[in-house]
Formats: C-alpha cells, sequence, structure tokens
C-alpha cells in the first residue's frame, strides 16, 4: 500500500503527539492559512472514503506537505531572520515526499544521523550511515536515493516508539 501526504501527516502528527490547534500553527508557519476544521479534513484518511464525501477530506498535495514540513522547523526551531539575498521562505523544491519527510524531521528535531539510525531501528528496520546518506542527499547528486514508503513508514512507526512510547 503506497502511503500518501495525508497519511504521512496523520502518522507524524501521532508520533509527535502534535495537538490539532499546533498543526494550525505549523501550517500557517509554513504559509498556509487553515481553519481547524480543513486541518481535521486533511487528517482525514484516504481509505475512509467510503464512508465520507469527497469534501469531507482536503488532499494533502506534494506542495502543502513540504509547506507545513518547513513550517514545522520554524515552530520547533524557532524563526530565522533569512542571510542577505535569502528568500523569505524557503523554496518549495518538490523532492520526493519520504526524502523530505526525513530531511525535514531530522533538521526540525536537531537529530543526528545517528539518532534517525536508532529510530529506524526501533521499528526493527536497518539502515547503515551510507544508505542514509544517500537518502539525505540533494536531488540529483550521483550517490542520491529515493526513500521508500518501507523506510519512510517505519521511521514514523519508530519516532512514535521513542517520542510517546
Amino acid at each position: 500500500m503506497n502511503i500518501d501526504n495525508n497519511d504521512i501527516l496523520i502518522r507524524l502528527r501521532y508520533a509527535l503527539d502534535i495537538k490539532n490547534t499546533e498543526m494550525v500553527e505549523i501550517f500557517k508557519l509554513g504559509g498556509i492559512e487553515l481553519s481547524k476544521d480543513e486541518v481535521l479534513k486533511v487528517l482525514t484518511k484516504s481509505m475512509d472514503m467510503d464512508e465520507l464525501e469527497i469534501e469531507d477530506q482536503i488532499p494533502c498535495d506534494d506542495e502543502m506537505f513540504e509547506s507545513f514540513l518547513n513550517g514545522f522547523i520554524t515552530f520547533k526551531r524557532g524563526k530565522q531572520e533569512p542571510k542577505p539575498g535569502q528568500p523569505e521562505k524557503p523554496a518549495i523544491t518538490y523532492e520526493h515526499v519520504n526524502n523530505l519527510l526525513l530531511k525535514k524531521v531530522k533538521i526540525a528535531l536537531s537529530l543526528t544521523s545517528e539518532d534517525m539510525i536508532e529510530i529506524l531501528e526501533l521499528a526493527d528496520v536497518v539502515m547503515t550511515k551510507s544508505e542514509l546518506g544517500a537518502i539525505l542527499r540533494r536531488e540529483g547528486h550521483k550517490n542520491y536515493r529515493i526513500c521508500g514508503d518501507r523506510y519512510a513508514r517505519n521511521f514514523l512507526k519508530g519516532l512514535a516508539i521513542r517520542y510517546r512510547g
């Protein structure tokens, strides 16, 4: 089963125990204005669609997802003044969603590569430092690798074990 952006947000919210009001604030910090009701519609699983009207779910596209992650970094680490010549807010990269998840959560939570490997191990997944490095590289780098859904899902599972366990 493919993991979609809405599902990733649901799992991330659960793993880190992020409150609905904090979700609204994080989206706002990322440049997206959503009401609490709209956030709840983003946090609706797409497989629940049989029971819901289609308009009851707001799909989280890649731009919205990356904006959320940028807002999450600001939420956790505070607003940083842009350096001269830097844009006010980070540009949307449209990089692979799972790679973005690992990179931006690593930054937001100030995790080391060792921390991330330990988080994956909590979910019974072994990843070498070089495999992780390939996932964290900039897209286009010769050693860049796309992060598969299995790693993303287990990273979120490991976060839940570490932060909620």
